[in-house]
C-alpha cells in the first residue's frame, strides 16, 4: 500500500492507509520500538468491514524519519490529531498500543470533537514502577548495549507468538539500529514518562475499549490493570485476550477483532453491522 508522509514537528510521519475515502477512520499507533504492522492482521479485517484505517510508524520508528524535535506520550497525541487534520476523519477512532495509549487519551481530552472513541491496547496510562526503575530502564537502553538489552526483552513481550516471537524482537530490533534511529528510539523512551496522562484522566470523555492480554508481562496482574484504566472511564469496557501479551491485536488478532466491531456497533460507528 502507497504511504503517505504526515510533516510535524521537524519530521515526517509515515501512514498506511487503507479503506474507502468515505469510510469512518481508524487510526492505530503501534507500541515503542514496534511498527505500523502491528496493526495488519486486525487492519484487514476492519477494512472488510467497512472501515477506513491509517496505521502509522511512531517518530524515529519504520519509515517515519528520526529528526522530529519531541517524542513521548505528548508527541504522539500531536500525531493522532494532525493525521486527522491530513485525512479528514473527524471523529475517528483512536487504538493506541502501550504508550500510544496514553497519548490517545490525551489527544481526546485535547480535542473531544476529533475522537469517537479509544482502543487501549496493553496501555500505560501510568507509569508501572518509580523515578528510579525508569532511570534504571533509560541507562539500560544506553548505547552500545542498548540492542541487546531491548531485543532480549522484546522477545519476551509477546508470549502469544510462540518461537516468532523471538524473530520479531530480532527484526525490530535491527531496525532499531539503522543510522540515526537509535537516537530517536531512545529518546522515545525517555519521554515515555506516562505521569503526563495523569492531568487528562477524566477529561477524555470518548468511550473506550479496553483490550489486554492475560499474559501480558509488564503486569503482575494484568486484568488488575485493565479494570484501573476502565475505571478512569464513564463509559468503558474491557476484552481479554486468552495466552496474549502486550501485543494482543497482532498475537490475537481474530479475538481483537471480534471485540473490537462489536465495541464499534454499540457505540454506532459507521462500518457494516455485525
Amino acid at each position: 500500500m502507497p504511504i503517505t508522509q504526515i510533516p510535524i514537528d521537524g519530521g515526517t510521519l509515515a501512514v498506511e492507509v487503507e479503506g474507502k475515502i468515505d469510510a469512518p477512520l481508524i487510526i492505530c499507533s503501534p507500541a515503542m520500538g514496534d511498527t505500523r504492522d502491528a496493526y495488519g492482521p486486525l487492519s484487514a479485517k476492519l477494512v472488510a468491514a467497512g472501515y477506513r484505517v491509517a496505521r502509522l510508524d511512531l517518530r524515529g520508528h519504520g519509515d517515519s524519519t528520526a529528526d522530529f524535535k519531541h517524542y513521548g506520550d505528548e508527541a504522539i497525541a500531536d500525531d493522532y490529531l494532525a493525521i486527522i487534520g491530513a485525512l479528514g476523519g473527524k471523529p475517528a477512532i483512536l487504538a493506541g498500543a502501550s504508550l500510544s495509549a496514553g497519548a490517545s487519551v490525551i489527544a481526546a481530552a485535547k480535542s473531544p470533537e476529533s475522537v469517537a472513541g479509544l482502543v487501549l491496547l496493553g496501555p500505560f496510562l501510568r507509569n508501572p514502577g518509580n523515578a528510579l526503575i525508569l532511570m534504571m530502564f533509560r541507562v539500560a537502553l544506553w548505547w552500545p548495549w542498548g540492542p541487546f538489552i531491548w531485543r532480549s526483552y522484546s522477545a519476551t513481550m509477546w508470549p502469544g507468538l510462540g518461537d516468532k516471537a523471538k524473530e520479531r524482537a530480532s527484526s525490530s530490533t535491527a531496525l532499531l539500529q539503522r543510522p540515526g534511529r537509535w537516537s530517536a528510539f531512545h529518546a522515545t523512551v525517555v519521554g515515555a514518562n506516562h505521569n503526563v496522562v495523569k492531568p487528562y484522566l477524566g477529561k477524555a470523555k470518548a468511550p473506550a475499549l479496553v483490550v489486554i492480554g492475560d499474559k501480558d508481562p509488564d503486569w503482575s496482574d494484568p486484568l488488575k490493570e485493565a479494570e484501573w484504566v476502565a475505571s478512569n472511564f464513564t463509559d468503558s469496557e474491557i476484552v481479554t485476550v486468552p495466552g496474549a501479551g502486550h501485543a494482543p491485536m497482532f498475537e490475537s488478532p481474530e479475538v481483537v477483532a471480534a471485540g473490537l466491531l462489536k465495541f464499534l456497533e454499540r457505540i454506532q460507528f459507521g462500518g457494516k453491522r455485525v
